[in-house]
């Protein structure tokens, strides 16, 4: 046990946020959709494990450069000012170096598929590397984020042969939607410090609004899931797990509806529980349909 609490306080798993998966989850459910539906069912074996350790990968490279740019700020949140690079215990620079690491590594890992993925890929270090920034010249970073998270899924189609065709655009865009729900549930935590401090956000922008907006991204994302299960001949078992999503996107808002800091994290950390349930129906419907 005090092998494991070590392992977990070490500043490099603090900093790649491997302590706290919630994030990986929430990037690895919308890429596994992509390529259940992309492949028409079961994606071929090796580019499931290329997209898994992905995932992975560009996650925890998205941790780092968020932490380096919001090295200055972060000492004045309460939720974030016992980051390692805020503490001292990472250099701002070998954190940069850690970042440039990763998405070699990541770029190591696109370059098994295709060309086209591979300049798809370059889009995505863009995103990754402009969504920490967003903050300080917009309102809405968590757009740029959605945008960002969404990538996976024109990358998921390309990597098993597949053109971007309408219904990848509204699966793009459904986790675009789905993300800035969720994202702006999780900004309604900082809210507060968020407008001592100058930074932008859904959360701040339209406070007091902010849960009709979130409310509205979660319809479209409900439409333009169910639009893309229609495109994919899916059945009512896919269906189903659409039903069971709305039912969580309720119980998220009425949750939140106190805007109290638990009372939105907690909505936020049942979206894990959300990305699994159209997964799972994804997947099983494949399984007993075809």
């Amino acid at each position: 046990m005090s092998i494991l609490l070590e392992l977990i306080s070490n500043p490099w798993i603090r900093l790649f946020r491997l302590d706290r998966p919630i994030g990986t989850y929430l990037l690895l459910w919308p890429t596994l959709w992509s390529l259940w539906l992309a492949s028409d069912g079961f994606p071929d074996l090796e580019i499931l494990m290329i997209f898994c350790l992905g995932v992975i990968v560009t996650r925890t490279a998205g941790c780092v450069i968020n932490d380096y740019a919001d090295r200055n700020i972060d000492g004045q949140v309460s939720r974030t000012k016992s980051r390692p690079i805020v503490s001292g215990e990472i250099k701002p620079n070998s954190a940069l170096r850690a970042f440039v690491f990763l998405c070699m590594l990541a770029f190591c890992l696109v370059l098994q598929t295709n060309y086209l993925t591979i300049v798809l890929s370059m889009v995505a270090v863009f995103l990754i590397s402009i969504y920490p920034f967003s903050k300080r010249w917009s309102n809405f970073p968590q757009v740029i984020l959605g945008l960002t998270w969404g990538w996976v899924v024109p990358m998921s189609f390309t990597a098993v042969g597949r053109d971007i065709s309408t219904v990848a655009v509204a699966l793009y865009f459904s986790v675009v939607f789905w993300t800035i729900a969720f994202d702006t549930l999780y900004a309604m935590t900082d809210r507060e410090e968020d407008i001592q401090l100058g930074v932008g956000s859904i959360a701040v922008y339209w406070a007091g609004n902010e849960l009709r907006y979130i409310a509205f991204c979660q319809a479209c994302f409900l439409i333009l899931i169910a639009y893309c299960g229609y495109q994919f001949d899916r059945s009512w078992v896919f269906g189903t797990g659409i039903v069971i999503t709305a039912i969580c996107f309720l119980r998220q808002l009425w949750v939140a509806k106190s805007r109290e800091k638990s009372d939105c994290y907690i909505p936020f950390l049942n979206n894990h529980w959300v990305g699994m349930c159209i997964f799972l129906f994804t997947a099983l419907d494949y399984w007993i349909i075809d």
